[in-house]
């Protein structure tokens, strides 16, 4: 294929069995081009709201971008939306690897999945066919068995995404993995497949890839290829837990339930303990020189390389916010969560969250199947991880996720939940880094550390430029634990940044400004690849995009300003340690988030996009309904 994209995406109606191949206009691929913003605006335009998100009346979309494919590092992320069942909202994961360059290659822009089978299937697609194949015999069968059976039955080098036997069983903090390693995170996502009974999707294709101006991505990757110095880089060398240490020396690791900040053993769970531990092999995704995956094995705990090995999310989750600094157990909590396909940081969220409820005696032995909950029982924090994969026991609840267990039972429990819009927090800590306060509020799907840079990018910005974010304007250094309106500024813009990313498939943890891929490099491919004369001041319209539809989203299901909250214990200040006394200001973070409203352009009393922003962006068919001009 010439060019960014195929021009098809593929309906599959699974109530009807049936797929048609669907052609978007020039003008929809130029306004949305692909990953979060064309997402979106398809379930926006499809999706009735009010829908359950695990009945058959949901949409999920799958949506590739115009960089998957190019042979440029960083470059191979895809996006999946649909309505959330952990929130009840928008729900949106990108994953990295090789399945969505893969789908390109097989014909396909994307997917519209609409329907429920009443049978389980898997969707086979390999050259511009697909079909639609009998699963009952993958059903209940682990991530890996699976993935096993179905290249044997397609094609040895097809890529495989599924949502696992958690997803099957609906549990919330199921996820959509490809290859194993490569995870759409979040949401419950892994929900919404397994009750469309759509155990898998394989993707083949011989196709490729070319740039209309071929000279000048290869200009793009001479560039890179001169610049990046792996040897060097810290993600390749250690991968996402390169700072563990760093964290815990600055009071910013969350510890025991996000009670504290540093973690005694935090040199244990490192990213420079694994890698001179239990390290095989460093992974990567598709044409990334990066290579910053971990793979691992522990034959004492049955840890194998082939489900890859713990990000920092994981480590964060299952090791410091539970008190454990065990790297073996971390590493089989990593694959019990691979083979049953969930997100680790809702699940390890979710216990550290019944470990604090057990220790202050609001549980019991008799409420947790015999289980000793405390902070730092590895071995029950592992017996939970299957409780919850397979809904038994006192896992069966926890598979609800930590607000709907607490509501559940009461007690005094709720005051533990550490959630925004039901999504468990990631392993990041606000009262250390003021500006990821916002992100965590506002992020449409729940609690989320990848909607901008954080906060430690902004301290290094100049007017001599020389910083990842300089064509973005930014250019006076602000501390992280300032909550500012220049802070505001700069966490707009550069959220703005990540969510055209999300567009355009480039990883964060890759891109400017913590590692090589810039942003004009990145503007530069795009270029290349599409033959547009685009410019960074269009691209980031897309991005806008993004978040406005997101926005509305979330607004059509009844999300007011009242979800963009905190948990009460980031209001409160640490009482030990670097941080001392530090919290997020109520006052403060309330004007802060008032600004930032006026900046998207969302009513401040309604929390919906106001048409006049949505006008700008081009997307006024979003508008509130009985609004106009």
């Amino acid at each position: 294929m010439q060019g960014a994209f195929t021009g098809k995406y593929l309906r599959v109606d699974l109530t009807k069995g049936t797929t048609t191949v669907e052609q978007p206009s020039e003008l929809m691929y130029r306004t949305y081009m692909g990953g979060a913003a064309m997402a979106a605006a398809l379930l926006l335009q499809e999706l009735k709201p009010g829908v359950d998100p695990l009945g058959p009346d949901n949409i999920m979309v799958i949506s590739t971008c115009p960089l998957n494919g190019v042979p440029l590092s960083a470059a191979s992320r895809y996006s999946v939306a649909t309505k959330s069942p952990l929130t009840d909202g928008y729900g949106e994961g990108e994953a990295g690897g090789w399945w969505g360059p893969e789908l390109k290659f097989a014909g396909f822009d994307g997917l519209i999945i609409t329907g429920q089978a009443a049978q389980p299937v898997y969707l086979w697609i390999h050259d511009g066919q697909a079909e639609l194949r009998d699963a009952a015999a993958l059903w209940g069968k682990p991530s890996g068995e699976v993935q096993d059976l179905l290249t044997a039955a397609t094609d040895k080098r097809a890529r495989v995404l599924q949502c696992g036997p958690a997803g099957e069983r609906g549990c919330l903090h199921a996820n959509l993995v490809n290859e194993l390693k490569h995870f759409n995170g979040r949401a419950g996502l892994g929900a919404v497949m397994g009750s469309k009974k759509l155990r898998a999707i394989v993707v083949r294709g011989k196709d490729k890839v070319e740039a209309k101006d071929k000279e000048g991505l290869q200009t793009v990757l001479k560039w890179f290829r001169e610049h990046y110095d792996r040897d060097n880089d810290m993600l390749h060398k250690y991968g996402t837990s390169r700072n563990v240490m760093n964290m815990s020396r600055d009071g910013i690791l969350p510890t025991r339930n996000f009670r504290e900040g540093q973690f005694e053993e935090a040199k244990a769970i490192s990213g420079q303990t694994m890698a001179e531990t239990i390290l095989t092999h460093e992974g990567t995704c598709y044409a990334c020189a990066i290579a910053c995956k971990r793979d691992v094995a522990v034959p004492a705990r049955g840890v194998i390389p082939k489900y890859g090995g713990p990000e920092y999310e994981t480590i964060g989750s299952s090791g410091s916010v539970c008190g454990i600094g065990d790297l073996s157990a971390i590493a089989k909590f990593h694959q019990l969560c691979g083979e049953y396909v969930m997100d680790t940081i809702s699940v390890g969220m979710t216990i550290a969250w019944a470990m604090e409820c057990f220790e202050t005696g609001l549980l019991t032995p008799a409420d947790t199947d015999g289980l000793e909950l405390t902070f730092g029982n590895a071995e029950a924090m592992l017996a939970l991880t299957e409780q919850i994969g397979k809904r038994e026991g006192f896992g069966a609840l926890l598979a609800l996720g930590s607000e709907r267990a607490a509501k559940t039972l009461g007690r005094g429990t709720e005051q533990f939940v550490l959630t925004v819009k039901k999504q468990e927090l990631p392993m990041h800590e606000p009262r250390g880094k003021q500006g990821v306060a916002l992100a965590y509020a506002t992020a449409p799907a729940g609690a989320d550390h990848m909607r901008a840079p954080h906060d430690p990018a902004y301290e290094g910005f100049h007017p001599k430029g020389g910083h990842g974010l300089e064509p973005w304007g930014l250019a006076e250094p602000i501390p992280k634990l300032e909550l500012s309106p220049r802070k505001v500024r700069a966490y707009y813009y550069a959220s703005t940044w990540w969510a055209l990313c999300s567009c355009l498939g480039v990883c964060h943890l890759a891109s400017a400004p913590g590692n090589a891929v810039g942003i004009t490099m990145v503007v530069n491919a795009l270029r290349a690849v599409t033959g547009w004369d685009t410019s960074l001041w269009e691209l980031g319209k897309v991005g806008e995009r993004a978040k406005a539809l997101a926005r509305v989203f979330n607004s059509r299901e009844g999300f007011t300003p009242a979800d963009d909250r905190l948990p009460k214990r980031l209001h409160e200040a640490f009482t030990s340690g670097p941080l001392k006394d530090v919290r997020v200001d109520p006052a403060l973070f309330a004007r802060a988030l008032r600004l930032y409203y006026q900046m998207e352009g969302w009513d401040p009393e309604t929390g919906w996009p106001t048409f006049a922003r949505l006008a700008e962006l081009g997307i006024e068919w979003a508008a509130r309904p009985g609004e106009s001009w």
